[in-house]
């Protein structure tokens, strides 16, 4: 476990997260965290941020392949 220093931030105070912790937990400039208290403890939450169907096929380079996807042998109803 780290140590970090609260500083003045303004009107309130503030604290520096390590660069290998945003890391790990995949946080970026502008993520959305939620903070909450348990246990006598401060807890820091990222949020689910929803993106759009645009933004999941970027992930993939621009192309989704269904093609080659073996379903195998009907089992039941299925339409064909």
């Amino acid at each position: 476990m780290e140590q970090v220093a609260v500083k003045p931030w303004g009107n309130s105070q503030g604290i520096r997260i390590p660069k290998k912790i945003l890391d790990k937990l995949n946080i970026k400039v502008s993520d959305t965290l939620q903070i909450g208290i348990e246990n006598d403890a401060i807890v820091l939450k990222k949020i689910f941020k929803h993106r759009t169907f645009e933004e999941r096929l970027a992930e993939y380079g621009g192309e989704i392949s269904v093609c080659g996807f073996e379903w195998g042998e009907p089992v039941g109803r299925e339409m064909l």
